[in-house]
């Protein structure tokens, strides 16, 4: 990766799964990142690589020109940019980059209180996983005013592909919710016709091969069932219980606005049957278990059952 110094100050807030390699790609690309996070190990182990150290995020935002959030979770969102230690407390970072998938509703509501706090939100939520972040090559729906965009895309662009999806805080959180829906849905019958398909004496490396040269393929069959399903590893790196958090957000979004959404709704009861049986950190790819015990059939390529 080619190095270019850069003198707008970042911060990060939330060194997770992909917080820390976006984090790591930041500084790699020159710019001077300052971190917070809850997880201490996680902030010293940036600290380590050449990252400064907030203790909240009011010192976060005090010392950067712009912050990222990579949070898991609306309510933790809203915290951390409105809460007493907020990002809004305080006087110093002019933007905020929210990478973290809230839903509509929330994003417009941080919108709103940062600025009063005379800082702008620029919604930003990502695809991609942690092989995205790691290689930057995130898909970003970045929604905020032009001149917003043209200061923030240099470091959009050195996390992944931004695309500017309009000009009010909420449209990128529409699409990544919808983008995650088709996703979980795609993996969801993919699983069902594997555990069909394998019920009736079908070899799941062979039923692959043949989904994938039609037209039933999708980032499922290319990708997740292959890797992570067919070798039992069950490690895709996105965990149940945040797939049902976005397919729930997508889905009052739809009863807010009157779009019946019937494939939706029968995703999410598989989700919830998936957490409650395995937990809400098991992997999203494990969603094929509780249909595998239904099914009394395990859905596994060569090398696994070698």
């Amino acid at each position: 990766m080619e190095t270019t110094m850069n003198n707008l100050k970042l911060g990060l807030a939330g060194a997770g799964r992909m917080g820390t390699p976006m984090a790591k790609r930041l500084m790699a690309a020159g710019y001077g990142v300052s971190v917070y996070d809850t997880n201490t190990a996680a902030v010293e182990a940036l600290a380590a690589q050449g990252a400064g150290k907030a203790a909240t995020p009011a010192e976060l935002a005090a010392s950067c020109d712009v912050v990222l959030l990579s949070l898991p979770t609306p309510e933790i969102v809203q915290a951390v940019c409105l809460g007493p230690d907020g990002l809004a407390s305080v006087k110093g970072a002019r933007i905020v980059i929210d990478l973290s998938t809230t839903g509509p509703r929330t994003e417009r509501l941080v919108a709103k209180g940062l600025k009063a706090a005379g800082i702008a939100l620029a919604d930003c939520p990502v695809s991609g996983g942690v092989g995205g972040a790691e290689k930057g090559t995130l898909a970003m729906m970045a929604a905020c005013d032009d001149a917003t965009m043209e200061t923030i895309r240099p470091v959009l662009e050195t996390l992944g592909k931004p695309v500017h999806v309009g000009q009010e805080p909420g449209m990128g959180q529409m699409i990544k919710v919808i983008n995650n829906l088709m996703s979980v849905t795609a993996l969801s019958i993919a699983s069902e016709a594997l555990v069909l398909g394998t019920k009736a004496g079908l070899d799941p490396d062979v039923m692959l091969e043949v989904i994938n040269s039609g037209s039933g393929s999708s980032n499922a069959t290319l990708t997740k069932i292959p890797k992570f399903v067919l070798t039992r590893g069950f490690d895709f790196g996105f965990a149940i219980g945040l797939s049902a958090k976005d397919i729930r957000l997508c889905l009052e979004e739809s009863d807010a606005l009157g779009v019946p959404m019937i494939v939706g709704g029968a995703v999410r009861q598989l989700l919830t049957v998936a957490k409650s049986d395995l937990g809400a950190d098991a992997d999203l790819t494990e969603i094929i278990k509780p249909i595998e015990g239904w099914a009394g059939v395990t859905v596994a390529g060569k090398k696994a059952q070698a």
